[in-house]
């Protein structure tokens, strides 16, 4: 009987754990876009929802694994500061969320997918200088300027 209540136990506490995860990413993904200063975890369950929720989105694609991505994750988040309150960065793990992955057809990491009013905008893959991100970055908010 100890070893169940022992085990049922380990139970809650994961469950818990998973709860508070659950309800972190949620208080994230409810932001305003001004307030969106670095990127955020996205995963298979929320993607279409977060990317449909502001008009100009940054999808990082990467792997703890992949060296370049860790390359360019510093690049991400200085981006994100700078343009926040105009574009949303987000990460997507493909380790952990093959469904969204597999979607937009990464078989390449790391891959920036730019995404205006829920579309995709532009592709970028590998880990590209600062300079040309940025003016990836720049294209997209050009895109958005032109129209009335």
């Amino acid at each position: 009987m100890m070893v169940e209540d022992k085990e049922l136990e380990e139970i809650k506490k994961r469950k818990l754990i998973e709860m508070m995860q659950k309800l972190e990413k949620s208080r994230q993904l409810s932001q305003r876009v001004e307030t969106l200063s670095k990127p955020v975890d996205v995963g298979d369950e929320d993607f279409g929802d977060f990317v449909g929720r502001f008009r100009f989105v940054v999808v990082d694609f990467w792997a703890s694994w992949c060296p370049p991505c860790m390359v360019i994750a510093p690049i991400i988040e200085k981006l994100a500061k700078q343009y926040a309150g105009k574009i949303v960065f987000a990460k997507v793990n493909v380790d952990q969320n093959p469904k969204t992955a597999s979607m937009y057809g990464i078989t390449a990491i790391p891959t920036l997918i730019f995404f205006k009013d829920g579309e995709v905008f532009d592709v970028v893959v590998g880990a590209l200088p600062e300079n040309e991100l940025k003016q990836a970055v720049e294209k997209l908010l050009e895109e958005g300027q032109k129209e009335p």
